[in-house]
């Protein structure tokens, strides 16, 4: 049970917890997911850990296949420029290891901005919590566990 799936389940939240072999050689982590667990790679959503001019973390949740549109996140906190965080800070700040940091969950909340592409689908799946694990839910429930900004973030 890792921290994301007790957030999601502790909140009542209609869920399903998925399982899948992780390949230890893979660094396309949400696209690994989608492919193990024979879903839609539209609806696997990967999370970022963003470090904004300013110095502050954010949490970006983009579709597995797309790229972060950077400047439209800084757009979006008003911001001059914003960067992928380091990995050992992205770690630190979440408690999670990079491959399986979850939006729910962290160590310490982070702002969150969700992909707009999110609202078409009933159901999405999140990293939860660890490699090889999968979370599946109604996408408006991760808005509002995460308190997410839905916004344009992905291209």
């Amino acid at each position: 049970m890792t921290p994301a799936v007790v957030a999601a389940r502790r909140a009542g939240v209609a869920c399903r917890v998925l399982a899948y072999p992780h390949d230890t050689a893979s660094r396309a982590f949400g696209l690994e997911a989608a492919n193990a667990l024979g879903v839609d790679a539209a609806q696997v959503f990967k999370t970022l850990v963003v470090a904004e001019s300013g110095g502050e973390l954010l949490v970006a949740v983009i579709p597995a296949a797309a790229r972060l549109d950077l400047k439209g996140l800084a757009s979006a906190v008003a911001a001059k420029k914003a960067a992928l965080a380091d990995p050992p800070a992205a770690e630190r700040a979440t408690g999670y290891v990079v491959g399986g940091i979850s939006p729910l969950g962290q160590r310490r909340r982070l702002r969150t901005f969700l992909d707009e592409s999110a609202l078409t689908y009933e159901e999405i799946y999140v990293s939860a919590g660890k490699r090889g694990l999968e979370i599946a839910l109604h996408p408006l429930d991760l808005v509002r566990l995460t308190q997410a900004a839905v916004t344009r973030i992905a291209r």
